[in-house]
């Protein structure tokens, strides 16, 4: 299976907008010294951690839902820390998954994750080689 981006560069400094084969357009940015506050867009290595945890977010959601836990709500928090020297990898990525719900089973959340680190997250076995990843869950109750 192939899959196609692009970037173009929009300026100004370091602005692009980035397209997938998929259609929707999004905007990276990279605000240089003395204009923060002009972002307009997520940087390309946020970009990464995003993309991490709406993966292991899509996964959560559907085993939770074949495992009918009622839930009624899922966010990732992802925390990261990143090498001092170029190219500057992420070396350590927590993610934090907040279940709210009625009733949801402990044991269901930590099986959704661990299934989706494992076995079906592309983005966790990638960031993983470079990166130690780490997950943690709470769960609320409505």
């Amino acid at each position: 299976m192939t899959t196609e981006a692009k970037v173009t560069w929009i300026g100004p400094g370091l602005r692009l907008v980035g397209e997938a084969s998929s259609g929707p357009a999004i905007v990276l940015d990279h605000v240089l010294p003395g204009e923060e506050g002009r972002e307009t867009g997520p940087q390309p290595m946020e970009l990464l951690l995003i993309s991490l945890a709406g993966c292991t977010a899509m996964d959560v959601v559907s085993i939770l839902e074949k495992k009918r836990q009622p839930f009624t709500g899922l966010e990732v928090r992802v925390s990261a820390e990143r090498a001092p020297e170029h190219p500057k990898v992420y070396t350590q990525i927590h993610l934090e998954f907040i279940v709210k719900g009625k009733g949801v089973a402990p044991a269901a959340v930590e099986r959704s994750i661990e299934l989706s680190q494992t076995k079906y997250c592309p983005a966790s076995a990638m960031l993983s080689k470079t990166a130690e990843l780490t997950t943690s869950y709470r769960i609320i109750e409505e």
